[in-house]
Order: C-alpha cells, then structure tokens, then sequence
C-alpha cells in the first residue's frame, strides 16, 4: 500500500507536552504494523496551517535516509519571493516528486496559487490541496477549482479537505464540517470527475473518511465510477492517532481491481514509480 498523504514534525508546538513531535522512525513503525510499503510525505509550509511547520527540507531528509518508504514532495506558500526558482531547485537538486500539502488562506484560484499551479503544469507533478475554512476558498459547485482544472490539464489535482469532500452532495452550501445525512445526487465532485482527467480523490482525515461512510449506498456507487482516480490516504500527524481508513478499506466491498487501484496503482501512476 502507499499512504498519499502523511506529515510528521513538531505542527502542534503549542500543546507540547500534551502533542508531541511525530519522528520518521513513528510514521516508519506505524506503516510496518498498518502494511504500508511508501508514504508521501507533505510540508506545511503556510501560516494558517497550524502552530509549527513541517518544512520541505523536513521531508527531504527523512527521505534521504529511508529512500524505499519515503516520497518527498515540496511546500511553498505562494506569497513568498522566487518561488519558481524554489520549485525548480527543489525537483530538479532534490528530486522532489510532487507539490503539497497546498493549504493557504488564499482563494483557490488567485492568481498567487495558480503561479503553482502553473509549475505542476510544467512538471506534470500531482498537487495535494485542502479546501477548509478558510482556507482555499471556492463557491458553490467549485467554479474556482474548474477554471484551474481547466487552464492546468497537466497538473494533476488531489482534493482533500472538508470543503473539498462536502461537495459530494448536491446540497452542498459550503458551511463544511462533517455532514452525518444521506448525500444527495448531482455534487459537484461527481461532475468534475466526469469532466476531467486531471482531478484525483485523496480519502484522508475525517474529511474523506465521513464522505465514504456517511451515505454508505452512494458511496458505492461512487467508488465504482471513480475507483481509477482514488488514493488510499490517512493525514497521519499526531502520536496516537486513530486512523479509521484501515479498517474501512479492508472492509471495503470491491473487486480485487479496484482495491489494488486505490491502495497504491493510483498512486504508483501518478508518482511515476514504475517509470523508474
């Protein structure tokens, strides 16, 4: 299996002791109890994130030193300087393979995120970003991220976050959260996965997890028009955390197919790992 989306780091230096620092050597230790063979890992690297920060060079090094568990991918708020020669030294010295986790308190589609947007372009790379509060703001039916979806083809878009997964369902108003209703048909995921081939599902976090269990008779039927462009994915960041997606992918009712798709073929592909 590959988990798409893990941080470790000190992210929560204002509850120490309470939330201690997450090492490589706990993320490592909780991948071989949980069989995972690779983890992507995602700086955070904007201020509305969190109290701490979980640098690019965080995960450079972690991956320098476990090469076969490790993906690194880079971080860069977008209101810093120079952030095209940024990008470019940090895929082409470091082997960067992605961008993410994008999480700023920007719109989705100011003209500051798209200049990443333009890079992944570039690179083909995928970008993990997180729609919450706040935070990459969009509008009912997700007009912002169409445009970017639109204008960026090759960059390859991973949506996660609660305002990301609430537009699941067609009533989705944008309040985010944690809906516990049946969902209603005509979302807006639905359709931008039908449109186009450059939007990917991360199921991470209380996000991806409450949209594939909430309804669980639509989520059926949405894994199975969407299980090519799914990625198996936990936010693992904090000591102890509880992560429910093991358990319910294991119980997942679906082909063999689809769940080597979801568990690490998807990901594979998009990593470009067996181009290697």
């Amino acid at each position: 299996m590959i988990d798409f989306h893990v941080h470790f780091g000190n992210c929560f230096r204002n509850m120490y002791p309470q939330r201690p620092p997450l090492t490589p050597e706990q993320v490592i230790d909780r991948m071989n109890r949980q069989g995972v063979e690779i983890s992507v890992l995602l700086p955070l690297e904007s201020p509305e994130v969190m109290p701490g920060y979980f640098l690019t060079e965080q995960a450079i090094e972690a991956r320098d030193h476990y090469p076969e568990r490790f993906i690194a991918f880079m971080g860069i708020d977008p209101r810093q300087r120079n952030l095209e020669e940024q990008f470019d030294t940090f895929v082409n010295i470091w082997g960067c393979k992605g961008f993410g986790e994008l999480l700023n308190g920007l719109p989705f589609n100011d003209e500051r995120n798209r200049a990443i947007y333009a890079k992944c372009d570039e690179y083909g790379f995928p970008l993990v970003f997180d729609m919450c509060s706040g935070c990459l703001t969009d509008e009912v039916g997700l007009p912002g991220l169409e445009a970017c979806l639109r204008d960026f083809p090759n960059c390859i878009f991973c949506g996660h976050g609660p305002l990301f997964w609430t537009a699941i369902s067609g009533d989705d108003d944008r309040t985010g959260g944690y809906p516990d209703g049946l969902i209603t048909p005509g979302g807006a995921i639905d359709s931008l996965m039908e449109e186009y081939d450059n939007l990917y599902l991360d199921l991470s976090a209380g996000s991806g997890y409450n949209a594939m269990t909430r309804d669980p008779e639509f989520a059926q039927g949405f894994i199975k028009r969407h299980w090519a462009r799914m990625l198996f994915a936990t936010d693992y960041f904090i000591v102890g955390q509880e992560l429910p997606q093991f358990e319910w992918f294991a119980h997942l009712d679906i082909t063999d197919e689809m769940r080597q798709a979801i568990g690490d073929g998807n990901a594979r592909r998009i990593l470009r790992l067996d181009d290697q």
